[in-house]
């Protein structure tokens, strides 16, 4: 079956920003100096937090392709390309090593979403690969699980971006794994973290499959998450957690055809809007919110073939439409004007059906 479209919140990359900031040193002061982002122009950045998995907030996107020749330097066997003393040795030193491949694993997977490139990523998950030749679950378990964990989340954009289901597989044993050091107990918010990629990769992968069993797993994932979140010091993260969890819910109830699971999208939907809005996030944050639990209620009318409920939501596209142009995406303003005209089409045929009648 075909999938309405929803639109999934991206949380921020907390590794791919430890790995710039742990190797920024390697750079000149004038290329470090362009790591800073640009923020003397405020301009709407409709996009922010809707792009994928290794968006960068803190530093500038500019510096990705210098740090990737610095640490390809430093890691190299070759004795022409860098002195000597800035070389980092397996032998030496496996655990600077290792982190450093980390760290280059995570630049790398930055430019494979900057450039939708599938070969970068596969050179990301190749150098986590290597890391975890050093890194043990029992001697370094902190490091081996961050590392999985990143494995993971390569391998997950690899997969959504290739429409392809082995990465994705690799993607859920991987944050299994991180979830063998990672408990709810002991480390709270790296638990958080990875059950929310978790609940995005079974999502993506339940629409490859058209799976319901994934889907249902993936809203678990999300409701594991949703455990240890609250407004006051995750607002972003728990506003993401209900839109995705709801954005899972959507396509479980269309592949059911269930209107209870539709329902219970758009009273998640409905959470991830209120907190958006109480908290004050960036204001499309709130619309795709708005626009995905639109979507469902318009899944959900056609359906239950409810006019009523479609005329009301043919009313809130074109509120949508006409009130926030501002904070749309260019693809997303597309999608409200062919659910508009589903909405409305409903509403006419409903007309048409009542006076033959």
């Amino acid at each position: 079956m075909n999938f309405s479209t929803n639109y999934i919140i991206f949380l921020p990359n907390k590794a791919l920003e430890r790995a710039i900031a742990n190797s920024i040193g390697m750079l000149s002061a004038e290329l470090a100096a362009a790591a800073v982002p640009d923020t003397k122009v405020a301009v709407a950045d409709n996009f922010r937090y809707a792009r994928g998995n290794y968006e960068q907030q803190r530093f500038s996107s500019r510096i990705y392709e210098s740090l990737r020749e610095a640490l390809e330097a430093a890691l190299t066997d070759a004795t022409d390309t860098v002195d000597l003393a800035a070389k980092i040795s397996r032998a030496r030193e496996p655990l600077v090593w290792a982190e450093t491949q980390s760290n280059l694993g995570n630049i790398l997977a930055a430019l494979g979403q900057q450039r939708r490139d599938a070969e970068l990523f596969e050179q990301a998950i190749l150098c986590f690969g290597k890391a975890l030749e050093e890194f043990s679950q029992g001697g370094s378990p902190q490091e081996w699980a961050a590392t999985q964990y990143n494995l993971g989340t390569a391998n997950q954009a690899l997969g959504r971006l290739l429409d392809a289901t082995k990465p994705l597989k690799i993607a859920v044993d991987a944050y299994t794994n991180a979830l063998l050091i990672w408990t709810r107990e002991k480390s709270p918010e790296d638990w958080m973290f990875t059950m929310h990629q978790l609940g995005i990769t079974l999502h993506t992968f339940g629409k490859l499959l058209k799976g319901n069993r994934q889907f249902q797993k993936s809203v678990v994932a999300y409701k594991n998450a949703l455990a240890v979140l609250d407004a006051d010091n995750y607002a972003l993260e728990l506003t993401a957690t209900h839109n995705n969890r709801a954005a899972a819910l959507h396509h479980l109830g269309e592949s059911e055809e269930n209107p209870d699971r539709l329902k219970e999208a758009i009273n998640s939907y409905e959470l991830a809007l209120t907190v958006s809005m109480e908290q004050q996030l960036p204001i499309h944050l709130a619309v795709i919110c708005r626009v995905n639990k639109a979507t469902a209620q318009n899944v959900l009318a056609q359906l239950t073939n409810d006019a009523v409920l479609a005329e009301e939501i043919a009313d809130e596209f074109e509120v949508i439409i006409e009130c926030f142009p501002h904070a749309l995406q260019p693809l997303c303003l597309k999608h409200c004007e062919e659910q508009l005209k589903m909405a409305q089409a409903q509403v006419q045929l409903q007309v048409i059906n009542s006076q033959v009648g």
